[in-house]
This record gives C-alpha cells, sequence and structure tokens, in this order.
C-alpha cells in the first residue's frame, strides 16, 4: 500500500505533483533531525511470511518508519521473485533514540487478498525516489 506518507509524497514528486498542491515542505518541522536508516533484520517465519525489523533515528511520524518497513518488504519480494506483498502487522519500540520497528508481511507472485497490498517494483521506486533504503 502506498501511503500519503514519504512514498506518497515520493511518487507525487516523480509526477511533479505536490502532496498539497501548494509548498511541498509546508507540512515539515522546521528543525527536523534527519532520518538515519539503521538496517532491517528480515526473517522467514512461515511459508510465505515475512518479518521485518527495522530501526531509524528521527522519527517524527509512525509513518517514516512504516514506510521503511514497506520498502524493505517490497525488495526483499522483488530478491526472492515475487511481485506483491500484503502488510499483516507492526508493533513498535523505542530505544532512546532509536525507534524499532517489527513488521510482518505476506509475499506473493500474484496480487493477495486484503487492503494493505503494495506492488513490489512500483514499491521499490518510490522508495529509491525517496531516498527510503531498501534490503
Amino acid at each position: 500500500m502506498i501511503r500519503q506518507g514519504i512514498i506518497g509524497a515520493a511518487l507525487l514528486a516523480v509526477a511533479g505533483c505536490s502532496p498539497t498542491g501548494g509548498d511541498a515542505t509546508a507540512d515539515a518541522p522546521v528543525d527536523k533531525t534527519p532520518n538515519a536508516y539503521l538496517g532491517v533484520q528480515t526473517a522467514l517465519l512461515e511459508g510465505d511470511l515475512v518479518n521485518f525489523k527495522v530501526r531509524m533515528t528521527g522519527v517524527d511520524y509512525r509513518a517514516e518508519i512504516d514506510d521503511y518497513a514497506e520498502c524493505a518488504a517490497a525488495q526483499y519480494a522483488l530478491i526472492r521473485g515475487f511481485g506483491f506483498a500484503r502488510f499483516v502487522r507492526s508493533t513498535y519500540a523505542n530505544q532512546g533514540k532509536v525507534v524499532i520497528a517489527d513488521a510482518v508481511y505476506v509475499i506473493s507472485a500474484g496480487l493477495p487478498a486484503g487492503s494493505r497490498t503494495i506492488d513490489a517494483e512500483v514499491t521499490v521506486g518510490a522508495c529509491g525516489v525517496a531516498g527510503i533504503p531498501t534490503v
């Protein structure tokens, strides 16, 4: 699923649009600490269920770390020869300034049922535009 977060804004930027129709930076915090992406751990849970633990600093909004997990899931799906993923669940923890998301996705060759599905190829492209690393 492409949210109206970082990835959604990146897709709009590629299309030459602003998410608000005006200044694209109008919603950005003035003293925003830059995001630092601290890595992804992946684990195949069972069958097509994959766990992603992503860590980052500079998180002001949960959507930022959700986007990082989504980028990791999309790249993982492509690496494994699949074209789609579906979000299952996330949990969050803080260790000082480090935010950790523990997310689970189902990966599949065809578009899975559900409302929170992602097209892996499109998402990986948007992640690159947004500067979000993948696996």
